[in-house]
């Protein structure tokens, strides 16, 4: 089975790239940035992204849209400070385009300026790690 890991942050913060290198780390899979188009067809596609003003940001639907004919399936992982999940907004792009997006998602918060200090945090990462682990039991 063909993993791919793509993500999208502009927060100075990192929460999303620190959930990228943990994606990365645990599916033994690089995790570039939306700006690295797939150079072959995944079978999972991981897009990690946050919520910027109530929606996706437009590098992550530019990317769905460019790479739409390579992406089997798509598993949203997402944090915001605001508590939101990109899920609704991501799957109205991928809809558009035709890609099939996995009701399995996960989310949790981040931190930013004073609210949710610390988050991603520990406790998160192991709820990551179990989410993940269903995928790894389906290669």
């Amino acid at each position: 089975m063909n993993l791919a890991i793509r993500y999208f942050t502009k927060s100075k913060k990192g929460n999303t790239k620190k959930i990228a290198d943990y994606v990365s780390s645990y599916l033994g899979v690089e995790a570039k940035e939306v700006s690295d188009n797939l150079e072959e067809k995944a079978d999972i596609l991981f897009l990690i992204n946050a919520m910027y003003a109530a929606d996706i940001d437009k590098e992550v639907k530019e990317f769905l849209k460019a790479n739409k004919e390579k992406i089997a399936c798509l598993v949203n992982i997402n944090s915001s400070a605001s508590g939101a999940s990109t899920l609704k907004a991501v799957k109205k792009v991928a809809d558009k385009e035709g890609i099939p997006v996995s009701e399995k998602e996960f989310h949790t918060q981040a931190s930013w300026i004073f609210i949710n200090k610390g988050r991603p945090n520990e406790e998160d990462f192991a709820r990551l790690g179990e989410f993940l682990s269903q995928f790894k039991a389906e290669e």
